[in-house]
């Protein structure tokens, strides 16, 4: 009776374990998926921040596109994504005109360091950066991606986009100019690259894609904006401040500039900024030639027309830039445009009325106060625009000549 006891009892411990064993083999190789899907990368730190012209006009692209355009093109577009080794053909072309910068600068009569990156535009040495780079520098140094070091100048810079051109007098062997691309093409979900120095870690590669684009961000120093801002996921940290973000075709689509953070930690939250080419385009080369930049101004202040402000004035429709605020003596005064006179109450809300709103300037359709701003950036001090805006519900025709920017007021 033991023994058969026993033996029923061995031949339901070995199912047991048997059982056991069936169960953990696909849960350990679960696990081991797991380990490489999570652990398979190293992660790495990625952007050290320091923290009228007849010549304004846009210019061709600097250099021509790399040699690898053709392959890359051929690769991404045929659906392979970024893989099969189209990454590191990019990295390999387009490294070599990224450059890292450090700057001394002085603030409130202390000293102190400062580190971002840039890239090379031409052959004669000059190299795009943000102007928050360089700002306050006594001196600046560029490393090549060869780790050669050489001292550079500053040959203009334009707090209102965020950009400055720097200058050195030699340049080392391989290096090549980059590229500009045409930001007005970009689009939402490009796969794009950004390269540069964060925290000091140059020859820094990260990838991600076109988050959005047409954003509009205030600058630091400026009460102005900066327009048509594309925005990206990926990885931008400070130091990363004037590096290029690159397409595929390694065209330079945007300057890096800034990133959204919360809680006060300064890092990467996927929420990166960067200066469209376009304005790169139209700012660097008055930099090169005069050393500075000047914007044209329309003279208001205002918003975006939603729900409330078009039920408040009567509007037929739910777009278009509404006028807040007319700043007295600028072009809007002097053409007769008319900011908001009271408000009226909807919902306990109070909504601004009796203000114009522009529905279509230069022959564009305006959606927003941002597509206004769009328009005004591309035109030049002393042209004139012509709006249509809808006052008091009916649509009429307003001239107006665009000045020079003043210091000290908004858009």
């Amino acid at each position: 009776m033991d023994r058969r006891r026993f033996s029923i009892t061995a031949l339901i411990g070995c199912g047991l374990l048997l059982l056991l064993i069936v169960i953990a083999i696909p849960a350990v190789f679960f696990v081991s998926l797991r380990g490489l899907d999570f652990g398979g990368e190293a992660v790495i730190p990625r952007t050290g921040e320091q923290v009228e012209s007849p010549t304004q006009q846009a210019v061709p692209t600097f250099t021509p596109a790399p040699a690898a355009e053709t392959a890359l093109t051929e690769q991404t577009s045929s659906g392979l994504g970024v893989g099969n080794g189209v990454l590191t053909t990019l990295y390999e072309e387009v490294n070599p005109g990224v450059v890292s910068i450090a700057v001394n600068v002085e603030q409130g009569g202390r000293t102190g360091q400062g580190a971002g990156s840039g890239f090379l535009i031409d052959e004669q040495g000059h190299i795009v950066t943000n102007n928050h780079v360089i700002a306050g520098a006594r001196s600046v140094t560029v490393t090549f991606f060869d780790g050669s070091q050489v001292g550079a100048e500053i040959v203009g810079a334009d707090p209102d986009s965020d950009l400055a051109v720097i200058i050195v007098d030699q340049l080392p062997d391989n290096v090549r100019p980059l590229p500009l691309g045409d930001s007005d093409v970009v689009l939402v979900g490009e796969w794009v690259v950004a390269i540069g120095n964060p925290f000091m870690l140059s020859n820094s590669m990260t990838v991600g894609i076109v988050s959005a684009v047409g954003r509009t961000i205030p600058t630091e120093v400026t009460p102005f904006s900066i327009p048509q801002v594309i925005q990206t996921d990926a990885a931008i940290n400070p130091g990363n401040s004037g590096g290029p973000l690159l397409n595929l075709r390694g065209e330079v689509i945007g300057v890096n500039e800034s990133i959204a953070t919360s809680g006060g930690v300064r890092a990467n939250a996927g929420v990166g900024f960067a200066v469209p080419v376009n304005i790169v385009r139209r700012v660097v080369p008055v930099l090169i030639e005069q050393g500075e930049f000047t914007w044209p101004w329309l003279g208001v202040e205002g918003g975006n027309v939603g729900m409330l402000i078009s039920q408040a004035n009567n509007l037929d429709v739910q777009h278009g830039a509404y006028i807040d605020n007319v700043v007295d003596g600028g072009p809007a005064d002097e053409a007769g445009l008319r900011g908001t006179t009271g408000t009226t109450q909807i919902d306990q809300t109070a909504v601004p009325v009796g203000g114009d709103v522009v529905v279509e300037a230069d022959g564009q359709q305006i959606n927003n106060f941002d597509d206004l701003l769009n328009v005004i950036a591309f035109h030049n001090p002393g042209d004139q625009l012509d709006l249509t805006i809808i006052r008091e519900g009916e649509r009429q025709q307003v001239t107006v000549t665009l000045a020079p920017r003043p210091s000290g007021f908004g858009p």
